[in-house]
Parts: structure tokens; C-alpha cells; sequence
């Protein structure tokens, strides 16, 4: 086949344009994580561990892991933050510092980042966290979680 200077030029074309569905979707899929996490330091900032909660994987194959091990589960997850955040008080006002969200995937994205939570009494709880979160059924969900 001869290559002419149209077949170069529209093949350039179609390159740049799949170029850059591939990075609207990649910037769509960071925005939307971004959103999620956001709800959720809302929720929590509510005192709301159940919807704070609705950004995790419902699925016994959801893993948190923490400063006293791995916990596999949603609903274990769950009873872990109520014993562990009882009230209001207790739960302080969550803030996130992303420092990065990589797109893995079409289906996967990383998430790196730093926490604080502040107390009404003024302690100061601050670790960082990694979260791989994954596209399931259109929604967003945290799919494992390591923070310490």
C-alpha cells in the first residue's frame, strides 16, 4: 500500500482524536473519584458513617487495611468505624489532601493522599491513606483501602 500525503494526514487525524477521548476520559474518571471522596469527608463531616460508607464496595471482597490489620468486608468495615467513631465528637472534622489520582484503567483508578481529622478538643489525627477504586455497574466504589 501507498502511503499519499491525504492517508498520512488523516491517519495523524484519527490518532490525535482517539489521543484525546483517551484523555477526556482519564480526566472524566479522576473528576469522578475526586467527587466521590469529597461526599464523603461531607458524610462524615455529618456525622454520617452509614453514607460515608456508600463510597465503598458492598461486597465481602472489600479490603480496609489499617493500623490493627486487614478487614475484609463491607459490613465488617462498617461495625469497625462505628466502634471506633461511637459520635460526633469522636468522628472530629475529616479533611483529604490528594496528592495523586492516577486512572489506572478504564476501570481502575489509584488514589494517594494524606488525612486529618481535628478533634472539637483539639487532637489532631493526620496519616495517609492509598485507595484503588473501581468503576462497578457505572458508580464509582472503593474497592481497598490502606490507611495508617
Amino acid at each position: 500500500m501507498r502511503f499519499t500525503m491525504l492517508n498520512i494526514r488523516l491517519i495523524s487525524f484519527l490518532v490525535f482524536i482517539l489521543l484525546t477521548l483517551n484523555m477526556d476520559a482519564q480526566v472524566k474518571a479522576e473528576e469522578d473519584v475526586k467527587k466521590l471522596l469529597n461526599q464523603q469527608v461531607m458524610d462524615w463531616n455529618k456525622g454520617d458513617i452509614p453514607a460515608f460508607m456508600e463510597g465503598y464496595w458492598k461486597s465481602d471482597k472489600l479490603q480496609f487495611i489499617g493500623s490493627k490489620g486487614v478487614t475484609y468486608g463491607w459490613q465488617n468495615t462498617l461495625d469497625n468505624y462505628k466502634k471506633g467513631y461511637p459520635d460526633k465528637a469522636a468522628m472530629g472534622h475529616l479533611a483529604f489532601e490528594l496528592l495523586e489520582v492516577d486512572k489506572h484503567s478504564r476501570k481502575i483508578v489509584m488514589v494517594s493522599g494524606k488525612f486529618i481529622l481535628t478533634r472539637e478538643s483539639g487532637e489532631v489525627l493526620d496519616g495517609h491513606f492509598l485507595l484503588l477504586v473501581k468503576k462497578i455497574k457505572g458508580k464509582w466504589k472503593v474497592i481497598a483501602d490502606h490507611t495508617s
